[in-house]
């Protein structure tokens, strides 16, 4: 690997972004309050644009003596200078310097940018619409018109989708690199190239440049509201947050909190008929998200569902952590899950429950069952269900690329009062998928100054929860680092060793096909460690819509095989599809495990006559940060 070189994006974006300004030199006239082309400028348009200018700089001003006054007041993960070092071990990494590279990338640049501007000189010829010239190179971020309405802009995109389909193909090719260095080189590479769109920069961007003249700049006005708000609050908004209220249209399955915990809340719903299965059902959502993912809508809700099918649900709804947490770690986790249990078997009086686990709580309820075996109380847990949940982490996709050294330290250097703050997962999550999730907004919210959505899934991908810092800690290290979970032994729960191999409980193992949190290969890999019979099921889509797709939306499918495949490939191979959704499948093996019934009545119905209940559903814990 040789010294670092210049920015490859640089020279190359340097001929197409003068003939841009060239062309929108007039813009530039029109922000400084002079004249637009040859036509003098209105004197009330000359007026507005100066209050733009005005109302730019006073905000940012005000923001600027906003931070001078409280220099702590911009949350740590939202501070670019918390994430320099992503690209500054790229920047040393990358063999750019290279003259021979250099040389082939200029070639095969000048080859591209004549066959874009082919398109324009000799389209007529040719036989192509002047209107809608035909783009060597492909992406969804270009797709509007106006990206191929003038060279200038073909150029410029065209050259950036070249640019980056080589710096990755360097990565490819490099020597030297362990495998696990070169899949984290992978994915810096996308970040930087994904930051480096010119679609987002504002006189890189002709939808852009147009939308600001169409409004007089009064877009950029309001993108910089949305910006200074965004990192006023330290996190990037996806969604109109004054658009959902909980309990009243998210989360709105009506149910009672029934115990509570300093660590948990536990919900039970209502049932809605008039029997019910015998063995009730407990779900444990993942503590880096809200529980209501399961509970958005009523169209959307697979509690409701359950509970419309004749389930009756217990729903644990974990605390957001703050500083009387700093000492919680997996272990409180684990016994957690067993409290629940326990509580739920005493309150209905039966012997056992149907149990749920959802990504890390997932996880965790493996070391529980195998806890529970240990102690020879298997019996409390009829059957195991878990949805885009990993046990094995040595495939566990992206997320491997946030457990290093360097970055453990960053996480332990932001965790000073015993939690971290949950806006640090959202943007590590963001940046797995930054086109849609970060870059996508910052055109749409910054740039072009549109209103947000109200989109439920977005809102509860925004509402965050804070992680005890230890466990984080020890989760990543344990984990992902060190994938210890499959090492029977090597950890252990409430002084006792876990061993996933002895493991018997009756299992359904969803896993999302497109899942790039919890990749479908890692989750397979269960199958490796429990001993008990396991039905695999792959879904459509990815660790969200995989798991909320209600069968009335008729979206996606799910694949089962019947055979006995011994890795997802074999399983993909023999695999059956089916359309739609695979919660009716999965109700199906619920059945088979107990199919007994008892009447909806007494303690089945949350709050009746002579049951004691703490609040209303979805209760305090839901609503804290």
């Amino acid at each position: 690997m040789t010294e670092t070189g210049p920015d490859p994006f640089t020279n190359m974006y340097e001929a197409p972004a003068k003939l841009a300004r060239m062309m929108f030199a007039p813009f530039q006239g029109a922000m400084a309050g002079g004249a637009l082309g040859d036509t003098p400028m209105k004197p009330e348009d000359a007026q507005h644009w100066a209050e733009v200018g005005t109302k730019l700089q006073t905000m940012w001003m005000q923001y600027q003596a906003e931070q001078l006054a409280n220099p702590q007041a911009m949350a740590p993960y939202f501070d670019p200078t918390r994430w320099q070092s992503l690209a500054q071990d790229w920047f040393r990494q990358m063999p750019i310097a290279d003259p021979a590279q250099q040389q082939q990338l200029m070639q095969e640049g000048i080859q591209l940018w004549q066959q874009v501007l082919g398109q324009y000189g000799l389209g007529e010829m040719a036989g192509i619409p002047a209107d809608d010239p035909e783009m060597p190179l492909k992406d969804r971020r270009f797709a509007d018109p106006r990206w191929r309405a003038h060279p200038a802009f073909a150029l410029i995109h065209q050259t950036y989708l070249f640019l980056g389909q080589r710096v990755a193909d360097m990565v490819d090719q490099m020597d030297g690199l362990s495998e696990d260095k070169r899949e984290q080189l992978r994915f810096t590479t996308k970040a930087i190239t994904e930051a480096a769109s010119p679609a987002n920069f504002p006189l890189l961007n002709p939808v852009v440049m147009e939308r600001t003249l169409e409004s007089r700049g009064d877009n950029l006005v309001k993108g910089m509201e949305h910006l200074l708000n965004d990192l006023r609050r330290g996190q990037l908004s996806h969604t109109d947050a004054s658009a959902f209220t909980l309990g009243e249209n998210i989360a709105v399955t009506p149910g009672k909190v029934v115990h509570e915990t300093p660590l948990y809340q536990l919900i039970q719903y209502s049932p809605s008929t008039d029997e019910v299965l015998a063995i009730p059902l407990v779900i444990f959502p993942p503590w880096i998200n809200r529980f209501y993912i399961l509970d958005l809508n009523a169209k959307k809700s697979f509690v409701k569902w359950a509970v419309d099918h004749g389930v009756t649900v217990f729903m644990v709804s974990w605390k957001s952590a703050d500083a009387s947490m700093k000492d919680v770690m997996w272990d409180d986790y684990v016994r957690a899950q067993i409290d629940a249990i326990d509580h739920i078997r005493e309150r209905l009086d039966v012997t056992a429950v149907h149990a749920i686990g959802y990504c890390v709580a997932g996880t965790t309820l493996a070391a529980t069952l195998s806890l529970l075996h240990r102690r020879g109380e298997q019996d409390k847990v009829k059957s195991a269900t878990f949805f885009t949940a990993q046990v094995d982490f040595e495939k566990a996709g992206e997320l491997l690329n946030f457990v290093d050294d360097q970055q453990l330290g960053m996480v332990k250097a932001m965790s000073a009062d015993g939690y971290l703050d949950g806006r640090y997962m959202a943007a590590t999550f963001n940046l797995l998928r930054g086109t849609d999730l970060i870059w996508n907004y910052v055109v749409n919210n910054y740039l072009l100054g549109e209103d947000y959505p109200a989109f439920d899934l977005l809102h509860w991908n925004g509402d965050v929860t804070n992680l005890p810092a230890k466990w984080h800690a020890q989760y990543l290290r344990d984990l992902y680092k060190d994938n210890k979970l499959v090492e029977p032994g090597a950890l252990s729960v409430d002084n006792t060793p876990i061993d996933l191999g002895i493991v018997e409980t009756p299992t359904y193992v969803q896993a999302g096909k497109e899942d790039h949190i919890a990749p479908a290969e890692s989750v397979w890999k269960i199958t490796d460690h429990f001993k008990g019979p396991i039905k695999f099921v792959l879904a459509g889509s990815g660790h969200i819509a995989g798991v909320v797709n209600p069968p009335d939306a008729g979206k996606y499918q799910y694949w089962l095989n019947d055979g006995e495949p011994r890795s997802l490939a074999e399983f993909r191979e023999g695999a059956v599809e089916h359309p739609g959704s695979w919660w009716p499948d999965w109700i199906d093996w619920l059945r088979e495990q107990d199919g007994e019934t008892v009447p909806a009545k007494g303690k089945r119905k949350p709050g009746s006559k002579g049951d004691k209940v703490i609040e209303d559903a979805p209760g305090r814990y839901v609503a804290t940060r």
